[in-house]
């Protein structure tokens, strides 16, 4: 590939990832949105800029010479307020010390509504073949379930419910404190309007629950996030379910499972404790 193609791709890819990264409110009005480079699109766009004829895996390689790759994206929640985020870390190093020397527990919570149906996903199959995965179609069901991570015992609990609202933030509450009826408990969770429910807060300052809210927008403080992913890898891909109590058994075996291996689990879901600098700079909150 001559040198000069090779330059202009450099800049075209570029320009399209500061393009993607940029906040929209940031932008200028007239600023041109990229689209996006598949190789398809590069192909065609070597020929119409250059004359040249060439096929994707030249481009392919051309491109991993410059230092590219192809990855999924993943989206910058810039709203997020750094100075928030920072000082949100701050407290948190105090929490986890605390929770070394067993001086409190600390338990991260956080929802998520796990549908019956099947995500499909990637995975290895025939070639030529079509990879199928039968389904049932029961819609939209799904189950609430809580999850929570008791980062001092490294353990996780994922207890079922019909919806997340206050009443089962509540009863997730007092199930808490009846589990670990003597230590003093700091929870860390979201933003959610059900967790912010004054009925919620009362029932915490009663059974001694210290509450303490993640900044905005910023899920990447949540460890239990990666239960969720861990759990959709295991259970839900590729794999559909006809009642709710069939998803609850599967879960309910993955917990057991999970909490037989401490030290993988903590290592699964590890804990952020510093910002990156360079990652902060693109946040653009109001």
């Amino acid at each position: 590939m001559p040198a000069n193609v090779q330059q202009a791709l450099d800049t075209v890819i570029r320009d399209s990832l500061r393009t993607a990264a940029t906040a929209p409110q940031e932008r200028l009005p007239e600023a041109v949105i990229q689209p996006r480079w598949t190789l398809k699109r590069l192909v065609e766009w070597v020929k119409t800029t250059f004359g040249i004829d060439c096929c994707r895996d030249t481009l392919r390689k051309t491109l991993k010479d410059l230092g590219f790759s192809w990855k999924k994206a993943r989206k910058l929640l810039n709203k997020a307020n750094p100075a928030k985020r920072a000082v949100f870390l701050e407290q948190l190093q105090g929490l986890l010390d605390n929770a070394l020397h067993q001086q409190c527990l600390l338990v991260y919570i956080d929802e998520a509504h796990i549908h019956l149906d099947t995500d499909e996903g990637y995975g290895w199959s025939v070639k030529g073949e079509r990879f199928w995965v039968s389904s049932s179609s029961p819609g939209l069901k799904k189950v609430s379930f809580y999850g929570l991570y008791i980062y001092d015992e490294a353990q996780v609990r994922t207890w079922p419910y019909e919806v997340a609202n206050q009443t089962t933030s509540i009863d997730v509450l007092e199930r808490l404190r009846a589990e670990f009826p003597t230590l003093p408990i700091k929870l860390v969770w979201d933003g959610a309007p059900y967790h912010r429910a004054l009925s919620v807060h009362d029932t915490a300052q009663t059974l001694d629950i210290d509450l303490c809210p993640l900044p905005a927008y910023s899920p990447d403080f949540m460890p239990v996030e990666h239960l969720w992913h861990w759990l959709r890898e295991d259970l839900t891909y590729h794999t559909c379910y006809n009642r709710p109590d069939d998803l609850i058994a599967q879960v309910e075996l993955f917990q057991a499972r999970l909490n037989q291996a401490p030290l993988a689990l903590s290592q699964r879901l590890w804990v952020t404790t510093q910002l990156d600098p360079e990652i902060e700079k693109l946040r653009f909150s109001t």
